[in-house]
């Protein structure tokens, strides 16, 4: 390892030490949304079973490591970076891969597939879908269908984030 490489390394640890200690951001008590019948019929229509939100944040997390959706029907899901780091040090990307992909193997290519945001081409046919590569406060929104139940892994390409940034996608 080189003298750069290795002193990014210090500073990014460094930054996420200092970012991840503290007291956590909350919202006001007071700030409320006010959401009559009519509008709450217009935004969400019950129809829309499979629309799914997860987050990523600076310590490497996903908000959940399960989702569900409903087999042959569109799945809408949005992947929000809640983070503030920049996609450079703390990228987040979900990426939903086939039944019986083997992840690390996968991990293991997509750290060097910087050129294609840690998507490594040769794994085009284990991937279902998968977002873009954002930074700190920014969101991605994939639609896709999966026709067949069953349990479909999930995880973040960026290098080193597979280890805590992985979960299911149950279809049923």
């Amino acid at each position: 390892m080189n003298a750069k490489t290795k002193t990014s390394l210090v500073i990014l640890m460094g930054f996420l030490a200092i970012t991840s200690c503290g007291k956590k951001e909350t919202a006001p008590a007071e700030e409320s949304v006010e959401v009559n019948e009519s509008t709450a019929e217009t935004t969400a229509p019950k129809t829309e079973e499979n629309v799914l939100v997860i987050e990523g944040n600076d310590q490497m997390q996903f908000s959940t490591n399960e989702l569900k959706a409903v087999a042959g029907k569109p799945i809408k899901l949005t992947l929000k970076h809640v983070g503030k780091i920049p996609k450079e040090a703390m990228g987040h990307n979900l990426v939903i891969l086939q039944e019986g992909t083997d992840q690390a193997a996968f991990a293991l290519k997509a750290n060097d597939a910087k050129a294609t945001d840690y998507i490594p081409e040769s794994e085009k046919a284990s991937i279902i879908a998968h977002t873009k590569l954002l930074g700190g406060g920014e969101e991605d929104t994939i639609e896709f269908t999966i026709d067949k139940k069953g349990k479909y892994p999930f995880l973040c390409s960026f290098p080193g984030h597979v280890a805590m940034m992985k979960g299911i996608l149950i279809v049923e």
